[in-house]
């Protein structure tokens, strides 16, 4: 992991990597157990307490910093083979207005697409402006197209003492399969065909 701690407007107070792993609920355990996976950095936020019109040296900024989280995540979960579902969020502690969040967007979103080798499906996004502790269901997706079923999903992000009034919490989430007990139809992940991104 490179030191992106203190890089021009990124200033990095704390990461965090989790994953959870779900063998089962109430039914047999899975033969494959499903695991999510999430990846947190707690910046500055540099506009804290103003409004700024331009933005978007801010997300640019932030692109090295989506592609180290998306990679570590990735590595996490056993390399991006293994990389089903995923989804973004952001969390603005209350001096920052949610527009500082969807920087994420751009930053995170395609980061983590660039890492997993560019599948074709909308990234799931959540944002919110919350106080310290604020934790947010972020939605999961299948990475190659959005209406396959049984991979809609959410994972729990969120820091004990984080963002404070001045920073922001980005996340990027990923999971290596869909639900545990998935069965409600609709288009299979093996069905999926070239073009489904969308569908």
């Amino acid at each position: 992991m490179s030191d992106l701690t203190d890089v021009g407007l990124i200033r990095v107070r704390k990461r965090t990597l989790s994953v959870e792993t779900i063998y089962h609920e109430f039914g047999p355990p899975a033969e494959q157990p499903v695991r999510l996976g999430s990846a947190i950095a707690v910046i500055a936020n540099p506009f804290a307490g103003q409004y700024v019109e331009d933005l978007t040296e801010f997300m640019t900024a932030l692109r090295p910093l989506g592609a180290s989280l998306a990679q570590e995540l990735i590595d996490a979960l056993g390399g991006s083979d293994q990389v089903q579902a995923y989804g973004k969020a952001s969390i603005v502690g209350i001096n920052g207005e949610l527009e500082h969040g969807a920087v994420w967007h751009e930053a995170g979103g395609w980061a983590m697409r660039e890492a997993l080798g560019d599948p074709k499906a909308m990234v799931p996004s959540a944002k919110a402006v919350a106080n310290p502790g604020y934790r947010m269901m972020v939605p999961l997706g299948h990475i190659h197209a959005a209406y396959v079923r049984s991979h809609y999903n959410v994972t729990e992000v969120g820091v004990q003492d984080a963002p404070r009034p001045n920073e922001i919490l980005f996340a990027l989430v990923m999971a290596d399969n869909g639900r545990i007990h998935s069965r409600l139809g609709g288009l299979a992940a093996g069905d999926i065909a070239a073009h489904d991104g969308l569908r």
